[in-house]
């Protein structure tokens, strides 16, 4: 009699058990403000002085004390212009005027800024056409945040506008949450670099080029992305240099039980689990630790190895990377499927007007179809056929 498969939900928690722990260690590391988009904080953001750092003009015009163009219009001498990089303080005297630029210093005694549209020139000096309040249009030190204020909060996701406000505080560099590093590792003597020529029995890695994506989309860091042919001694090099490089490692392919299963050769001597899930697609699927790294163990199927990453990882290290869950929806079938009772199965499906169509068939090597999916349709192990119209959960990709 057949062992029983492991089922979807007990390898999920397996896979939970092994991994978690290790993605759950909060480091931390410095990085330049512009290497940061993205990135969580781990420490607060302050200021250290005001913002702005001294008193300015809110716009083109004219310095003044607003006690001198309480009548208007009156004509009143310009004793010169004050730019925005000025690094002296001018001082305005009484009943004269400094032409200042947007973000000058504004003079010692003047009090407002007239808008240069308030204006008209004139031989001799500048006609003030109407008066202003005293503090209009400038800008107070420490208007915007004084001393001490907290710019970013820690735990933030940075958008744009946090690195503007850190950029303004005069912060160059941010201590952020450092990202799980992943490491991929795309087995197979038949599997060649995208762009090599194929020779015959040869297909390109999808693989490293999917998983490594995968894990960036779920807020990791792929550190290192290695393929290797069905030689037990260059597999067994490329996993130390993962485990020294990675907190968690993924590997594609040698799982199943042929001749040339590399990863199940170098891997189960060492305690490795490797099993049957009853899923479709991603049957053989295994894991391992490796000097406390643990290590995940991929199909390699290029269909096979994105599902399961997608069912088993992307949980997992989206909560490391503190980005939310992706949900399942509920929608009905378009079309009638049939699917091997025994086997949870995920087809690739599109949504389209409320309704989640089949694309493609069952087969793992479809990657193409794959390409034009947005949704996993969860078949359940016991169904072998759902009609169409019967409400199903999808995993959107």
């Amino acid at each position: 009699m057949a062992a029983r498969r492991r089922t979807v939900d007990e390898h999920a928690g397996r896979i939970a058990a092994l991994v978690g722990p290790a993605l759950a260690r909060h480091e931390t590391e410095t990085l330049p403000l512009l290497d940061a988009l993205g990135r969580l904080t781990a420490e607060a953001v302050t200021t250290t002085g005001p913002l702005p750092p001294f008193r300015n003009a809110q716009m083109d015009g004219y310095a003044a004390r607003s006690g001198d163009v309480r009548r208007t219009p009156v004509v009143l001498p310009v004793d010169g212009v004050v730019p925005a990089a000025a690094t002296e303080l001018t001082t305005l005297a009484p009943g004269h005027l400094l032409k200042v630029m947007t973000g000058a210093p504004v003079p010692t005694g003047a009090d407002c800024v007239i808008p240069v549209e308030q204006t008209v020139e004139e031989d001799g000096g500048v006609r003030v056409l109407r008066s202003v309040d005293p503090g209009a249009f400038v800008r107070d030190a420490g208007s915007d945040a004084l001393p001490g204020t907290v710019v970013v909060p820690p735990f933030t996701r940075l958008a744009p506008r946090h690195l503007a406000a850190a950029a303004a505080a005069g912060v160059a560099e941010v201590t952020l949450r450092r990202r799980p590093r992943v490491a991929v590792i795309a087995t197979g003597a038949e599997v060649v670099p995208p762009g090599t020529p194929l020779a015959l029995g040869q297909v390109h890695d999808a693989n490293g080029t999917a998983l490594a994506g995968l894990v960036a989309e779920a807020g990791c860091d792929p550190v290192l992305v290695d393929l290797t042919p069905d030689d037990p001694a260059a597999f067994e090099a490329a996993l130390q240099r993962a485990v020294e490089a990675a907190d968690l490692v993924l590997t594609a392919g040698g799982v199943s039980k042929g001749d040339f299963e590399v990863v199940r050769q170098v891997l189960e001597p060492l305690g490795a689990d490797v099993t049957e899930i009853g899923m479709q697609p991603g049957g053989p699927q295994g894991s391992a630790s490796v000097r406390g790294v643990p290590v995940v163990c991929l199909p390699g199927n290029p269909v096979s190895a994105q599902v399961s990453f997608t069912v088993f990882l992307r949980p997992l290290l989206r909560a490391a990377a503190d980005l939310p869950p992706i949900p399942p929806a509920a929608l009905p079938l378009a079309a009638a499927v049939h699917s091997p009772k025994g086997r949870r199965q995920w087809l690739r499906g599109v949504v389209k007007d409320g309704s989640v169509y089949p694309v493609g068939g069952p087969g793992s090597h479809l990657v193409v179809a794959m390409a034009a999916a947005d949704v996993l349709i969860d078949v359940p192990e016991d169904a072998d056929f759902v009609g169409a119209g019967t409400v199903v959960s999808v995993l959107p990709l």
